[in-house]
């Protein structure tokens, strides 16, 4: 097996972009959701709730985030001074603003006052105690510090997809795209489908990771990333196949033992 892609998203539920190689960090890729954006009230805000958030294309230069949209010439991020505790998913987790323009630029995207935020020490927020160890961290990704995905896998999925459209009598949709599922790290040549669903450890290229648990699925995965309009896959045919303990499974999430970098084409070893 080899390492397909790698994705960064720098700010969380925002698009992602492919790079050809990255720094894995104890809790995640370098620069990979440190920003997140909150609504007036301070409460996190993502594609969920607002799908326009995904036209935002953040992309990171080193330290700098500029942010590309649709509506407004690229805006240049300048993290400001003032803090704020915010809730993400339970962990209150302290966040510098990053000012009132990249607050007006996103403000003018979303139709609604917002705010961009930044986790600028990622030591803060631990990982969940039930599948980590006490030194484990997190940045402001949903659970764990990479999420991994196969083609096969996708593949699979793809199938299944068509049929259930025929079955139902409707036309078979375009071939549903890896973005939609948002992962870190894309693995191909896997012999079987869904084969991640038993790794424990993992090395890519040398740097070796730790499997805590399969990815429960959301309705972001059911957003197009290009008309931003929600429909019913994959979320309809993953409930057939892929339904256990009242939740939907795609990919894997992982916890780097021993960080490193990570290059497109590295071998892909189950240890």
């Amino acid at each position: 097996m080899k390492l397909a892609s790698i994705s960064l998203y720098p700010v969380k539920s925002a698009a992602g972009h492919d790079v050809p190689e990255a720094e894995v960090q104890p809790w995640g890729l370098a620069g990979d959701r440190r920003h997140l954006i909150t609504d007036a009230g301070g409460e996190i805000l993502t594609a969920r709730e607002e799908p326009r958030l995904l036209a935002c294309v953040p992309v990171l230069d080193g330290e700098v985030l500029t942010l590309t949209g649709p509506h407004a010439e690229p805006l240049r991020v300048v993290a400001g001074t003032a803090h704020s505790t915010v809730d993400v998913w339970g962990d209150p987790v302290r966040l510098t603003d990053c000012g009132d323009e990249a607050a007006a630029w996103l403000s003018a995207l979303a139709g609604r006052p917002v705010r961009l935020r930044w986790l600028d020490d990622p030591t803060r927020r631990p990982v969940d105690p039930a599948y980590g160890q006490p030194d484990d961290r997190v940045s402001l990704a949903d659970a764990y510090p990479l999420l991994l995905t196969s083609t096969a896998s996708l593949d699979r999925l793809r199938d299944w997809i068509a049929e259930t459209a025929l079955e139902r009598g409707e036309e078979p949709p375009e071939p549903l795209p890896m973005r939609r599922f948002r992962p870190n790290v894309v693995v191909e040549g896997a012999a079987e489908p869904f084969a991640e669903d038993e790794w424990k450890r993992v090395r890519i290229g040398e740097v070796v990771f730790r499997v805590t648990k399969g990815c429960d699925r959301c309705v972001l995965t059911t957003v197009d990333t290009v008309t931003y309009t929600k429909g019913k896959e994959p979320i309809r045919t993953l409930s057939r196949h892929r339904k256990w303990d009242g939740k939907v499974w795609f990919g894997i999430n992982l916890i780097p033992d021993r960080p490193g970098r990570i290059t497109q084409g590295d071998p892909v070893v189950v240890l």
